[in-house]
């Protein structure tokens, strides 16, 4: 993802917390009740396996072997916890004339229930590193564990939980490809080069009549000392729904992951969601002063830089919040 930055405020970091606790009941900051979750127990070790499964393809890069071979492994796998599942696209051409057969995983959970919940990740690669601090490497293709595998992990957990106990709403889960195929400091209106997914699923979403209460887009969602920020487009055209995200993953234990610090406009894929009518809001690993996830887009974004304490609480805190869904 490019996702330039329009607005630059500064703003103070908050001290990051220690590691959360894996039970069910997870104290609250002062440590004296435990709460019960309406969710079931999110599971990061299953998150961090199959992050692993992922990054053992190759780079997932649109047109490889390894791309083919990680959609055909989503797709059995989603099928398997008992999903809807089905691919979405077309021959999509990127931003330097290459042509590739576009592939969104689409899974959808109780499809005949109206009340529904969209939850989305990409699971493409970049295809080069081209932020690497060694020019040299900047032509090479890197693993994506952070950028890109580690939110198709947590859904692929998550569906894991739904499978076993159903939420009272649907949930559609959309894996996004051809994300991360864009230009550099992209000067196109809304950058138009990223998100190539996302965007033709809004075009089909719109034309269809797709509704959903709201969307979450998970992005660079495992990563070390992460911290979730508030960025502009969310805050703008969902607030609701970030304060209820916000509120549920600092309630529950996570608030040094989901800190109420507002940033600056970031072109992602929940930006083509909102375009479509969905109201919907990135969790995502930035912040204004620090920019993106310190390995974003290099050769270190590997599985070695994975944390599963990040991969906890970002899918503990979307599941309670699906689960508190009536």
């Amino acid at each position: 993802m490019n996702k330039k930055l329009l607005i630059l405020p500064l703003f103070a970091l908050i001290a990051f917390q220690a590691c959360q606790n894996k039970t069910n009941q997870n104290a609250d900051e002062n440590g004296e009740k435990p709460l019960r979750l309406v969710s079931p127990d999110f599971n990061a070790d299953s998150a961090y396996a199959y992050t692993k499964a992922q990054v053992d393809f190759g780079p997932r890069i649109p047109g490889t072997e390894a791309h083919q071979k990680c959609a055909d492994y989503l797709v059995a796998k989603l099928k398997s916890f008992g999903a809807v599942v089905s691919i979405q696209g077309e021959k999509t051409q990127t931003y330097d004339g290459k042509s590739f057969q576009l592939k969104n995983i689409v899974a959808a959970f109780n499809p005949d229930k109206k009340k529904r919940v969209l939850i989305t990740a990409h699971w493409d690669a970049r295809p080069f590193s081209d932020q690497d601090t060694d020019p040299a490497n900047h032509a090479k293709a890197f693993d994506a564990a952070n950028d890109g595998a580690s939110g198709v992990a947590v859904i692929l957990e998550m569906a894991r939980q739904i499978q076993q106990k159903q939420p009272d709403v649907g949930v559609d889960f959309v894996l996004w490809d051809l994300e991360d195929y864009g230009k550099a400091n992209d000067e196109t209106p809304d950058e138009t080069t990223w998100c190539l997914g996302s965007q033709y699923w809004a075009k089909k979403a719109t034309a269809t009549g797709y509704k959903a209460l709201y969307g979450i887009n998970l992005d660079m969602v495992g990563g070390g000392s992460a911290q979730f920020t508030q960025d502009e487009i969310s805050r703008q055209a969902a607030p609701n729904v970030v304060n209820q995200v916000w509120d549920i993953g600092n309630e529950i234990g996570y608030a040094s992951y989901f800190t109420k610090i507002p940033s600056g406009k970031l072109v992602d894929d929940h930006f083509w969601m909102n375009k479509a009518g969905v109201p919907s809001i990135d969790i995502i690993h930035y912040n204004d002063n620090s920019g993106f996830y310190i390995n974003w887009h290099t050769q270190l974004d590997n599985l070695a830089n994975i944390d599963k304490n990040t991969l906890k609480a970002t899918g503990q805190t979307v599941l309670e919040t699906i689960y508190r869904e009536k």
